[in-house]
């Protein structure tokens, strides 16, 4: 029962392994919907000390740090906001809808709220699909404006044209509150995780929503990171005070949001690979076991008629009737501790039939391999040399 018990071990771990490594594949392959190539982002904090009574100094900082940031030989775009992909939001706000308002025993709906510079959607790639984008013209005293994006769009408006639609943001229900009118539609971005389903998200221009810490995008046409001393430098020439924080490129976070599924399937394969080792080697030494000490009886099966191939079924047989019961135990275990998986999967059902039938097809055949080795020394046996031994 010692074998049973340990293939019984090693299918739910096989199988946790076998579900992480579908669900880490498929999250590879995520569309962040942005271009990740050649693009370096940094945080600029504005102290509030400094510049909360100086609203003109403030945007006179970000022109000038634009402009002189744009200008660099090999960069092709520079745009900032308050939030950044694939795991960074900033903010997460309610708001309600002047078509469809939220009834008052109702909490209202929520979403991702970036603010951004006119320039943050070609800084990251993002594509306008329909409307237009924030230009100089949304600041202050003019009407007030949103973008949202397509998975927004299917969240409230399905089949419909969301332009001209307006909504209000921070669960306000006076008659003044401002409205926002939505100007354009663009295309999903991840800022939750590359495992987001995607709420929808709404942008406000942030010459009309001032943001104190942005996130700076820089596009250039080679290695991002050889501007990264000009930046600095421009940084330090505009305050002397500020730093430049968080300095890395857009593959370099990508990659960073995959370190947390990456561990756990690193931590949860390694568990898996030691328990398949020691059932294999169980039931080679359990086999192995069992046929020296039944040498005898194997020899005189053998003299009295009996062939190699009904030793080989004897003995695998009997070793493959263990390897089952656990397998039957440990599918059963699976299928019971997988379903608290859930929310570590992407795409992939804690149930997936292809992984629990590839991971007992594997088991079986590894079982197989290490019964015959054992099943084939038996019949190998010369069986009058073992009767003579007697």
């Amino acid at each position: 029962m010692l074998v049973a018990s340990q293939f019984a071990v090693a299918v739910p771990l096989l199988i946790g392994a076998g579900l992480l490594l579908t669900s880490f594949a498929r999250l590879q392959r995520v569309d962040p919907g942005i271009d990740r190539d050649n693009l370096l982002t940094a945080r600029i904090s504005l102290p509030r000390a400094t510049y909360s009574d100086a609203p003109a100094m403030e945007a006179a900082f970000w022109e000038q740090l634009m402009d002189r940031v744009g200008a660099l030989p090999g960069v092709v775009a520079v745009g900032s906001g308050s939030s950044r992909p694939p795991d960074y939001i900033g903010m997460i706000n309610n708001f309600n809808l002047e078509d469809k308002p939220t009834p008052p025993e109702q909490a209202e709906p929520v979403a991702p709220w970036p603010v951004v510079s006119p320039e943050f959607f070609h800084a990251l790639g993002i594509p306008l699909i329909r409307g237009r984008m924030f230009d100089e013209s949304d600041r202050p005293g003019a009407p007030r404006v949103a973008l949202v994006d397509q998975a927004w769009v299917r969240r409230f408006f399905p089949g419909e044209d969301p332009i001209g639609r307006r909504l209000h943001s921070g669960g306000c229900n006076r008659p003044d509150c401002p409205w926002l009118t939505v100007i354009g539609v663009v295309g999903d971005v991840k800022y939750m995780g590359l495992d987001d389903p995607g709420w929808g998200t709404i942008y406000q221009p942030v010459l009309q929503n001032t943001w104190w810490s942005r996130i700076l995008f820089v596009r250039t046409a080679t290695d991002p990171l050889s501007v990264v001393p000009a930046v600095r430098a421009i940084v330090r020439e505009l305050d002397l005070t500020l730093p430049l924080s968080e300095v890395a490129t857009m593959e370099e976070l990508m990659e960073s949001a995959l370190d947390s599924p990456r561990n756990f399937l690193a931590m949860i394969a390694g568990f898996a690979t030691v328990a398949l080792l020691l059932a294999a080697i169980g039931i080679y030494g359990v086999m192995s076991y069992f046929v020296q000490q039944h040498t005898r009886d194997i020899g005189i099966r053998m003299a009295l008629g009996g062939g190699p191939e009904s030793v080989l079924r004897l003995i695998v047989g009997r070793g493959m009737r263990l390897v089952v019961l656990g397998i039957a135990i440990g599918v059963g275990g699976a299928l019971a501790l997988t379903r608290f998986m859930a929310s570590m999967l992407f795409e992939v059902s804690p149930t997936d039939g292809v992984t629990f039938a590839g991971v007992t097809v594997g088991l079986v055949a590894t079982a197989l391999l290490a019964c015959v080795i054992p099943a084939r020394r038996a019949a190998g046996v010369d069986p009058a040399a073992t009767l003579r031994e007697e």
